[in-house]
């Protein structure tokens, strides 16, 4: 897409929050069909579904976050000149056209438009079939917003695909196709990395560890886990695995407290051989994968290991790459887990909770991205660019 302006892009956003201020009603009542058509068997994607007043002004927050925030393209990365008289300058640059896939949360139509308008990419959005009204509408609204402002409504393209229909898009795509960012859980990551044929940007998959350290406090520990765990279910930052150093005072105590804990917020334990022998009528794992599976769910594993670097290793081998937590009290020890855990987040006595965009100071996001290249963790605005080289000669020929 041509490149615009900072102010027209900016107007446009403008625009946006006013039009979804003013249409609240409408959008609310699409949410409803969406809401009342949606099979509640799945809590954590119905809750990512549902829409009210305080969803809508944390959109119209993130639109005016990202407004105020410096245009990402044509940004200096370096500038030298050459011996040769060669002066190379590498400035950002959009990647050109993004397509999201998503499931559920129609506050990502409003964050990943504005993340990708803002830093001129121009983006297909293709959300799940479950929040079908509530996407349209708001890409009505987008289309509003550009239209107002004398630009084409192309920059933002609703994809109203089935699975097979996607599946042959991504294998052979009728348009132009840069960047594919998969927003959801593994089945849906690996249907895309299996099936596209550009480049694929990695998110969305959560199975957080936590390590109890030794030397942790134990009232902040309980106080974080339930956090961590049981404050919003739905999170890809919220905590499944629990792994106990043997080695704590009163560890069979305080396993039976942390049971306790769970166990009054509804939350399924399922346990290794060493915890069962203290938490013997827990569930006890009898298949390693479980250690692999992100549950959005009120459902968490607790293990027992003897040291850090058991511990270490474990979440290196099992985790989404996503969050890790130590709680500790002894400051080299959360330094080597820090150093050592091979994740986007690391944390220490802190939940994991705080692994977004908004919370670490990013601003809205497209996703929280596990991959190493080009960017890990939030994916905000200043991390939806390329870069792109410009070099002025003078009749240079190379010798």
């Amino acid at each position: 897409m041509k490149l615009l302006d900072t102010t027209i892009k900016n107007n446009v956003l403008t625009s946006m929050t006013k039009i979804l201020d003013e249409n609240r009603e409408a959008l609310l009542k699409a949410n409803k069909k969406d809401l009342e058509a949606f099979n509640k068997e799945d809590q954590a994607m119905f809750d990512r579904l549902i829409l009210n007043d305080q969803k809508i002004d944390g959109m119209i927050k993130a639109i005016n976050d990202v407004k105020a925030q410096e245009d990402p393209v044509n940004q200096i990365i370096s500038d030298i000149t050459l011996e040769n008289g060669l002066k190379v300058t590498n400035k950002t640059a959009p990647f050109g056209t993004i397509m999201i896939i998503y499931e559920s949360r129609p506050d990502a139509t409003v964050e990943a438009a504005v993340l990708a308008f803002k830093s001129n990419n121009r983006i297909l959005l293709k959300g799940g079939k479950e929040a079908l009204y509530s996407n349209k509408i708001l890409v009505d609204f987008w289309h509003q917003a550009l239209t107002e402002n004398n630009l084409s409504e192309d920059y933002i393209k609703f994809l109203q695909m089935d699975r097979t229909e996607t599946q042959e898009f991504l294998k052979n795509p009728t348009e132009q196709l840069d960047l594919i960012v998969p927003r959801g859980g593994e089945r849906l990551i690996n249907f895309v990395k299996e099936h596209a044929t550009c480049a694929v940007l990695i998110s969305g998959r959560g199975n957080n560890f936590m390590y109890v350290d030794e030397s942790a406090d134990w009232n902040k520990t309980l106080a974080v886990i339930i956090n961590a765990k049981t404050a919003k279910i739905s999170a890809c930052n919220a905590l499944d695995k629990i792994l106990i150093n043997k080695n704590i005072a009163g560890y069979e105590s305080k396993l039976k407290d942390l049971q306790a804990v769970l166990k009054e917020r509804n939350v399924t334990i399922l346990v290794d051989e060493s915890i069962k022998k203290v938490l013997t009528d827990e569930t006890l794992i009898l298949d390693a994968n479980v250690w692999k599976e992100e549950f959005l769910a009120l459902k968490c594993c607790i293990g027992a290991v003897e040291n850090l670097d058991e511990a270490t290793k474990m979440i290196n081998k099992y985790s989404g790459g996503h969050s890790a937590a130590i709680m500790t009290t002894n400051d080299e020890n959360a330094d080597d887990f820090m150093q050592q855990v091979d994740c986007a987040a690391v944390y220490k006595n802190s939940s994991t909770r705080f692994t977004d965009g908004g919370q670490l100071g990013v601003g809205a996001e497209l996703a929280i991205s596990t991959d190493k290249l080009h960017h890990r963790g939030p994916l905000g605005l200043k991390k939806l660019v390329t870069n792109k080289y410009y070099i002025i000669g003078d009749g240079n020929v190379r010798v």
